[in-house]
């Protein structure tokens, strides 16, 4: 089930979001993203965030996260991954929103290669001063 992020899914949402950081990004130092946990803590509930609640377990899988137009990322935990989760969660924002962009590194092939499949364009390339890590920018309409 997709629903809105709640108050109390935090905690999930938060340990999510670093055990994914830290597994899909091996080319960045584990300390960059336990240096930013409590600054995104501290924002992700102001942002627009849809969480994937399993069915059965009622535990929280996965979610997605935005500002407006722009997917600030899909985190699956690692239990979870190649589920499907991640498409659904696109595709429920692919329906609420018409136009969606997003930058991803250029070293996160399989997100690349996922996003390449769900009909985003790159745009173009830029470097990520904070990681000094190439990203490309995507983008997708309706």
């Amino acid at each position: 089930m997709i629903r809105t992020f709640r108050e109390n899914d935090l905690t999930a949402v938060m340990q999510i979001w670093l055990d994914t950081n830290i597994k899909a990004h091996r080319f960045i130092q584990e300390e960059y993203w336990t240096a930013n946990y409590a600054a995104v803590k501290e924002m992700l509930p102001q942002a627009e965030v849809y969480v994937y609640e399993d069915d059965a377990t009622h535990q929280i899988a996965g979610f997605i996260g935005l500002t407006n137009n722009y997917i600030a990322g899909i985190f699956i935990e690692e239990a979870a991954r190649s589920k499907g989760i991640g498409k659904q969660l696109l595709s429920y924002v692919k329906e609420i929103k018409p136009v969606l962009r997003l930058n991803v590194y250029q070293k996160n092939v399989r997100a690349v290669a996922f996003y390449l499949r769900e009909q985003f364009i790159i745009q173009s390339e830029n470097l990520d001063e904070s990681t000094n890590e190439k990203e490309f920018v995507m983008n997708w309409s309706k």
